[in-house]
């Protein structure tokens, strides 16, 4: 004579428990695919934060530099000083001004290079790069 199956053992009526533990694998699988697109969501907004910052920075640095009474080094330390107060000294490693002209007007172009943020705020360096102008004071 056979014994029942206790309540804690879960069977088919049939008797067939070839589905037993399948509830685990699913969620394994499809919570790892859900972590890995959350995640990659997460460092989309890191890459795109990271961008927008730098490209504030620049503009804010070439419109501090052409007043009046600032020169293009006024707009370089303040682009520079906004970056590394915001980001880190890590990004704000390559800050570069360039004045010129354009219909007649002298212009202010402030450019940063900083590292693309891949993992984190890890990633190359110098595969972001922004730039800010502004027109200066005649």
């Amino acid at each position: 004579m056979s014994t029942p199956p206790s309540s804690t053992e879960a069977r088919r009526p049939d008797g067939d428990d070839r589905d037993r533990g399948s509830a685990v694998v699913d969620f394994v699988l499809v919570g790892a695919v859900l972590t890995l697109l959350a995640m990659s969501i997460v460092q989309l907004a890191v890459v795109l934060h990271v961008r927008n910052t730098l490209l504030d920075a620049a503009s804010s640095g070439a419109r501090y530099g052409a007043l009046a009474d600032r020169t293009a080094a006024d707009g370089r330390e303040r682009a520079y000083d906004l970056v590394s107060s915001t980001l880190g000294p890590d990004y704000a490693g390559s800050v570069t001004v360039a004045e010129g002209r354009d219909g007649g007007r002298r212009t202010l172009r402030v450019e940063i290079s900083a590292p693309m943020p891949v993992l984190g705020l890890i990633g190359p360096a110098g595969m972001l790069r922004v730039q800010g102008h502004a027109s200066a004071a005649p």
